[in-house]
């Protein structure tokens, strides 16, 4: 465990919720299969394989049926499909997650399903402004942004999610900056027995160990005004394997995005717990929500983490 004995200026982010409409449709298909029951019978010579859950009478209607379903799925057609559903980024809220739910409606009416979108008002946060800045004992603005890969054309995109964690409280916080592993309460511990306290810091943990959302609330509880979250590469990075886009894992400035919310809590929109999120409905106020986090919380790279690492001071 080390504690940085400098400042870091950090994590603004101002987090626009538009409550834009959620815009999304659920379409559950449903297939329900009873089974009963039945007590074992002499097999008629030539009779087909029982079939548990229809009678013998039902067999042989039943199985030209799956049949038939079988022969349905194109591997080409569902190819087409998902080229269609994900060429662009659609995070639920944006433009471009209604582009892809009237598609998909486009095409369940195609298939003459009577399909309809339904329309529900969730706070769904989007940055407006990030930054990270190390003011001491050095001055130093870091990426916070991945950098294109030239055999990705995606990566360019000017659409391109943003790196951030959502549900992640507004702030801009400048405080001395403490490691704490993984950010579980175990850490906590073995940094009280150092001696260590993050009251008033700012803590920087590494993916893993846990759900993400579990270490700011954890650091907040201790404390703690801000959480950096950063991909250490010996949990996801060149030291497990060749990184992107040569292998899977994370290269130096890659960034796990993600949602922080409190859903221990309860999960679903944070304005409306326990009731529809619908249009000109109750909604709580934003200071209210319980399971929006109360302390500034950024994503960032490792690449991004090793400066603060080497300015690092202390026990």
């Amino acid at each position: 465990m080390r504690c940085l004995e400098t400042a870091i200026r950090s994590l603004r982010l101002l987090t626009r919720a538009d409550n834009l409409a959620g815009m999304r449709r659920t379409i559950v298909l449903a297939a329900v299969f009873l089974a009963f029951l039945q007590l074992d019978a002499p097999r008629l010579s030539g009779q087909a394989p029982a079939l548990r859950g229809f009678p013998s009478e039902g067999l042989s209607a039943q199985r030209a049926l799956e049949e038939k379903f079988r022969a349905v799925p194109d591997p080409a057609r569902l190819r087409e499909y998902m080229q269609a559903m994900s060429a662009e980024p659609h995070v639920a809220g944006r433009p471009g997650s209604r582009k892809v739910a009237d598609y998909a409606l486009e095409r369940f009416k195609s298939f003459g399903l009577n399909a309809v979108i339904e329309e529900h008002e969730a706070y769904m946060p989007w940055p407006i402004e990030r930054r990270l800045e190390m003011v001491a004992p050095t001055g130093r603005a870091m990426l916070i942004q991945e950098p294109p890969v030239a055999s990705d054309p995606d990566s360019t995109d000017i659409d391109q999610t943003p790196t951030f964690n959502a549900y992640s409280a507004d702030g801009d916080v400048t405080g001395e900056v403490v490691y704490v592993n993984y950010g579980v309460p175990g850490d906590y511990e073995q940094l009280e027995k150092l001696g260590v306290s993050v009251k008033g810091k700012i803590v920087l943990a590494r993916y893993g160990g846990s759900w993400r959302g579990i270490k700011p609330k954890v650091a907040y509880e201790h404390g703690a005004i801000g959480c950096l979250i950063f991909s250490d590469p010996k949990d996801d990075g060149f030291f497990q394997g060749e990184v992107y886009p040569d292998g899977p894992y994370r290269p130096e400035f890659g960034v796990q995005r993600g949602s922080v919310m409190d859903m221990p809590i309860h999960t679903g929109d944070p304005l409306t717990p326990g009731w529809g999120a619908t249009a000109g409905g109750k909604k709580l106020p934003v200071s209210e929500a319980k399971t929006i986090l109360k302390i500034p919380v950024m994503p960032i790279a490792w690449g991004d983490a090793l400066p603060i690492f080497q300015a690092m001071r202390g026990p």
